[in-house]
């Protein structure tokens, strides 16, 4: 007890110490000649920003960095600890992190993008674009014999690209340990010890899948096999594609995938923490050599808000458009209505009451259900590293939240985005 005291005594001598003040906004609004909205309170932008050093100082996580919009206006920046602390380098507002999953979401548009254009449909079997899917069986169970097989049956619904947006294509691992999981595991797209993103996911249908499309959201590789689509569709890598019609367009300059190691120049580095609980360096698995659709982007917060904010706005930014508002609609609605997230989510997390999914995105079912601060129909994801973002169309504020620590056995899940959230939420 008396430890608790002397934290939360620290806690608010740093909050004491506070303004709540904005760091320098650059990142431009939706529109010109939009009117300044309400700030948020003064205590919740002293609270955020006291949280956030107190976590930093006591070597909770290296750094932090937010940034919020009101009405297609941002509102409020800020970044505390170190981007490096070998080198005692600050977190900046233009710091690059690896946005991991976060990179999903990007991915969803990506395909819609082609669907609008006619050159995807959400119910073409994705077997039309790679045909080694056209063979796929479905495990009868997660358990496999006892020279390791696991019994199998043809799918009794055909795949088709909606349930790789869905999350419901029966495409594993999945977050619920199994024999079935263990073997996905193995033989996962990060396992294989060579080829492209198409060569990866070729091998990925070789494999029992977890259940009949469109039967059971997974949290799984159905992005990256998303990708691989765009590629075929395309002829184009999917870095490339986003690039040329996304990042260029939206104005994110400085999200990419992860690019080689003389190139990392501007990136946040990944930490966690060992037994001791002192931050570590951690090693991050994306290799620059090819790019996946369920993560490996690079982004800052100012590029990610800038993509958030075209998704809040139904499609369009600062005259750019890059989906229609229908289409931001059904990316938005709920698809799936329960069971997201319900067997846990990346970095161990745990499963979450109330939460739906659209395509591409998590949409909350039930607010009162959920553990995290939010409004039915607010749309959001996060990241393995310790990202999130939202979009809430009820109070039209968008958050963009960054940090950088590795999940493990010594430094946890990583809560920490979300009570930064519900800080922010708290201040409207």
């Amino acid at each position: 007890m008396q430890i608790l005291r002397a934290w939360m005594l620290v806690f608010f001598v740093a909050l004491a110490g506070c303004t709540g003040e904005s760091q320098e906004i650059t990142t431009p609004p939706v529109r010109e000649g939009l009117a300044t909205p309400a700030d948020l309170a003064w205590w919740s932008r002293a609270a955020m920003n006291a949280y956030m050093r107190f976590s930093s100082w006591r070597g909770e996580r290296s750094g932090y960095i937010t940034l919020f919009a009101r009405d297609g206006v941002v509102i409020h920046a800020d970044a505390v600890g170190y981007k490096d602390i070998e080198s005692d380098a600050l977190m900046t507002m233009d710091t690059q992190v690896r946005i991991a999953s976060m990179t999903k979401p990007v991915t969803a548009v990506a395909a819609m993008i082609l669907v609008e254009e006619g050159k995807l449909h959400l119910d073409d079997p994705v077997a039309l674009y790679l045909p080694e899917f056209s063979d796929i069986q479905v495990a009868t169970s997660h358990i496999s014999d006892e020279q390791g097989m696991f019994s199998t049956r043809a799918p009794q619904v055909e795949l088709k690209v909606r349930h790789l947006l869905m999350f419901s294509s029966g495409v594993g691992p999945g977050m619920v340990t199994s024999p079935l999981q263990t073997y996905w595991n193995e033989n996962n797209l990060h396992s294989q010890q060579s080829g492209g993103l198409r060569e990866r996911v070729a091998h990925l249908a070789s494999l029992p899948m977890f259940e009949d499309p469109g039967t059971q959201w997974r949290y799984g590789a159905s992005a990256d096999v998303m990708a691989a689509v765009i590629e075929v569709v395309t002829g184009q890598l999917i870095g490339a594609f986003m690039k040329e019609r996304i990042f260029t367009p939206l104005g994110m300059v400085d999200t990419r995938y992860e690019p080689p190691v003389d190139e990392r120049a501007g990136m946040a580095t990944v930490y966690t923490q060992d037994a001791r609980g002192d931050l570590v360096e951690a090693e991050t698995h994306y290799d620059p050599a090819w790019s996946p659709g369920g993560g490996g982007l690079v982004s800052t917060v100012s590029d990610y808000m800038q993509f958030a904010l075209m998704l809040w706005n139904g499609g369009e930014y600062r005259g750019t458009r890059i989906l229609t508002q229908a289409a931001v609609d059904d990316m938005t609605r709920l698809h799936v209505a329960d069971g997201v997230l319900g067997g846990g989510g990346p970095g161990g997390a745990p499963g979450i009451e109330g939460m739906g999914w659209g395509l591409g995105m998590a949409v909350v079912a039930d607010s009162e259900a959920t553990m995290t601060p939010d409004r039915n129909g607010d749309f959001w994801w996060s990241g393995y590293y310790g990202t999130t973002f939202f979009v809430s169309p009820e109070t039209d504020f968008v958050g963009v939240i960054m940090t950088q620590n590795e999940p493990g056995e010594y430094s946890g899940v990583n809560y920490q985005a979300y009570v930064i959230q519900g800080l922010a939420n708290a201040g409207l």
